[in-house]
């Protein structure tokens, strides 16, 4: 008798890694004024990443591929930890255009989604090419890839390794991603692709700043199958109090996959921050990206910063906590989870 087909299933970020896919900022797109500084955080991250695991980097073409080498060795970081590959790119934000990985039976498929810019907002016909490009260059060695007819951002979605994907409505239910998708539809979608027992749904919840239409990985973020750590507002004069509290309340009426409540971990609300045009920027520590043996979690040169580092601490206490410095970041209004796609084990040869 045949057996049935492998049920696919989608990693937590804490499960064991191969590597981390990073899309190496450039002087042909909105980082051009700003790179000295923006390239000092990615190479911040790709020296924590190769101390625990391989850095796929996506370069822009050969010349930069050769300047991120030279920035990469001056760190210091072993060339066995480095993958270094040629993609164009529209943008750096490799968490959204980056491949989101099955495995079925310990064997990783890459899922291609569909990438659109955030709904449209911005040019991303070379983001949404990259990840087939990568696998034409043989970059996941053996590692099959399957492109999806469906626009899904790596930032939208998180999962807790026990079939529970938590997300928000304004971003997966937006119309300008899937609008022939009704909410049925795309629960079964995601739940055949991904593996999953079941959604859950935050209806609140926004960053100023933020043009993702409120990507979860801003807002609140699974630590193990029992905690979620959740960006708080304590400031009833800020404009994101109602929001960010209306969200609170409902992360507190939500079960866990066994139906106990969720160990709930409230973060630090830094200063408000603004560019030199006067708009606020969404500075959040729930844009942490977990690695092997580690937590990377963005700092913002604000009074918050240490507490936030603490409370992360909380829920990771078997992992080291680094942080990062992302002031940088946040001026193209992305952090640091934004900029990175874990590979689980198998991924990379």
């Amino acid at each position: 008798m045949p057996r049935p087909p492998c049920r696919p299933y989608l990693p937590p970020e804490w499960a064991p890694q191969s590597g981390v896919m990073l899309t190496w900022p450039h002087a042909h797109g909105d980082w051009a004024g700003m790179l000295p500084e923006v390239e000092a955080v990615f190479v911040e991250i790709a020296k924590e990443v190769g101390r625990r695991e391989k850095a796929l980097i996506v370069c822009y073409d050969a010349a930069h591929r050769d300047h991120v080498a030279d920035l990469l060795q001056q760190a210091g970081i072993p060339k066995d930890r480095l993958v270094l590959k040629v993609a164009p790119s529209n943008d750096a934000w490799a968490r959204d255009h980056g491949p989101i990985t099955v495995v079925c039976e310990n064997e990783p498929t890459l899922l291609d989604f569909g990438f659109n810019g955030w709904g449209g907002k911005y040019p991303a016909d070379l983001d949404n090419a990259i990840t087939r490009r990568l696998y034409q260059d043989n970059a996941f060695g053996d590692t099959p890839l399957e492109s999806v007819d469906f626009v899904l951002e790596g930032g939208a979605i998180d999962v807790d390794g026990s079939g529970t994907l938590l997300t928000t409505t304004a971003c997966l239910l937006s119309p300008t991603r899937n609008p022939k998708f009704t909410q049925a539809q795309l629960e079964k979608e995601l739940k055949e692709r991904l593996g999953l027992n079941r959604i859950l749904w935050l209806h609140h919840g926004h960053l100023a700043g933020d043009d993702t239409d409120s990507h979860i990985d801003t807002l609140a973020r699974f630590c193990d199958p029992h905690t979620i750590a959740y960006v708080a507002c304590d400031d009833k004069e800020d404009v994101h109090y109602a929001e960010l509290k209306a969200m609170e309340e409902a992360l507190h009426t939500f079960r866990a996959a066994d139906d106990k409540p969720y160990r709930l971990v409230p973060l630090p609300w830094p200063q408000a921050k603004f560019n030199e045009q006067g708009d606020r920027l969404p500075a959040t520590y729930a844009n942490f990206l977990i690695l092997n043996g580690a937590v990377l979690v963005p700092t913002y040169e604000d009074p918050a910063d240490e507490a936030a580092l603490a409370c992360i601490k909380e829920c990771f206490p078997d992992r080291e906590i680094i942080g990062i410095s992302c002031a940088p970041l946040i001026q193209q209004f992305g952090s640091l989870h934004c900029t990175a796609m874990q590979l689980p084990e198998g991924v990379l040869p």
